[in-house]
């Protein structure tokens, strides 16, 4: 059966994109919205609005229970699956690092200084709790040791995660690498285990997926019934705030090409234009990645070696405008909350957004899953990104077009300040 019949036989519902899922369902939440009072409802109606939440709640409860056992096999999967060379594979994890740091600070610094949170109120009275925690080194060495192997999984303990993934991934890949040299196969049922535990993760996180639709249209339309419009005038101050954010780090990109590379940044724009558009359009940093290939050996004219490392390789771990956008809404909704992020919290958001792009190109909507994480790792109600969604599937395009923009860099940078000549060619 090929992919159109397939399409064919789908529920109607099923073959209408989630973009346009979601779009549907905020114009019904906000028909709703308004006939059960637009922020003056009758207080008979308390009970059904309060009801109309649940969905969302249902849908953030399963992202949370999903979040850290995925992002623990995709990191796995990441290292295992990835063939990073020596010398150049240092380099790499140096460029990745440091666009990566980059773009959370720029987040942070366009969040701390255009404060979007403040332009309007989303949470009801009574509900803004979050944790305030101080920086305290010590105290997050102490803590980053989890007690058992499995608490962080039930925990959620984003701290623990990071140091246990990262742990079994060294150590993992390099068992790999010592039985690839005897030219042993014995780790290659462990490898396909990995792989089919991220699959299997993956799977149940689609079925998730497909309800957010169901989610964006209980707390738009509860929101608009209870507080009217006024709430989401900080959603648009955000949305603001973001591309700004993701602009400076273009600028940033641009800045790295013309001063570390032979290419000169009006033709890297160019010669992207195809690879940025693809991205802009499905989404997915995975799926624009022969796109992002053949742009940067064809159209840049790159060597293949440096355009695979940045494309192929680099891809899997580097998500800068993922990592942006999840530290610009971990601030955006404490400010909304009125109990911002002092320096501690923020520098745990730093970490985690890190730690949660690492692999994060392969899982759909990543974005949206990691973002749990983070909330928790900061004491944030998680129930606030169910209202994140309704302006996620555009800001979501925009990251991953700088997702792709940050490949193409790093091919840029490592290829070096010579362009390569005929023989090459």
């Amino acid at each position: 059966m090929n992919e159109t019949q397939t399409d064919q036989t789908r529920p109607l519902w099923q073959r209408i994109p989630l973009t346009l899922q979601i779009v549907i369902a905020l114009i019904i939440a906000i028909a709703i919205g308004i006939a059960l009072g637009a922020g003056n409802p009758n207080p008979a109606n308390k009970a059904l609005i309060n009801n109309l939440a649940i969905p969302a709640e249902m849908v953030l409860k399963a992202l949370r229970a999903l979040a850290t056992p995925l992002i623990l096999v995709a990191v796995l999967h990441t290292f295992l699956t990835t063939n990073i060379p020596g010398t150049a594979g240092r380099r790499l994890a140096v460029l990745l690092v440091t666009n990566t740091l980059v773009a959370i600070f720029i987040g942070l610094f366009v969040a701390n200084i255009l404060r979007p949170g403040t332009w309007g109120s989303l949470a009801d009275p009574g509900s803004t709790q979050a944790a305030n925690q101080n920086l305290d080194p010590w105290s997050l060495i102490r803590d980053a040791v989890p007690e058992a192997v499995l608490k962080p999984l039930v925990d959620n303990n984003v701290i623990q995660l990071i140091v246990l993934a990262l742990s079994f991934g060294i150590v993992l890949r390099a068992i790999k690498s010592e039985q690839v040299a005897q030219g042993k196969t014995g780790f290659q049922p462990i490898e396909d285990v990995i792989g089919i535990l991220f699959e299997a993760v993956t799977r149940i996180l689609n079925w998730v997926i497909i309800l957010v639709p169901l989610a964006v249209f209980g707390i738009v339309s509860k929101t608009v019934a209870l507080q009217g419009f006024a709430p989401f005038k900080s959603l648009f101050a955000f949305i603001l705030a973001v591309l700004l954010a993701l602009v400076l780090q273009a600028c940033y990109y641009l800045t790295r090409v013309k001063i570390g590379s032979w290419v000169k940044p009006l033709n890297f724009l160019q010669g992207g234009a195809d690879a940025f558009l693809t991205a802009f359009s499905t989404s997915s940093s995975a799926a624009t990645m022969p796109v992002t290939f053949e742009v940067l050996q064809e159209k840049i004219g790159l060597r293949e070696s440096s355009a695979a490392l940045g494309a192929l390789v680099g891809a899997n771990f580097n998500n800068d405008g993922t990592a942006l956008y999840e530290a610009m809404s971990a601030l955006f909704i404490s400010q909304v909350l009125g109990q911002n992020l002092n320096l501690g919290q923020q520098f745990i958001v730093i970490l985690t957004s890190i730690f949660a792009s690492v692999g994060a190109a392969n899982i759909p909507n990543a974005g949206l899953v990691t973002m749990t994480l983070v909330f928790t790792s900061v004491g944030l109600p998680t129930q606030y990104i169910a209202v994140l969604v309704t302006v996620d599937w555009f800001l979501d395009r925009c990251r991953t077009a700088i997702n792709v923009m940050g490949d193409m860099t790093v091919s840029t940078l490592l290829d070096g300040k010579k362009p390569r000549s005929l023989d090459e060619a």
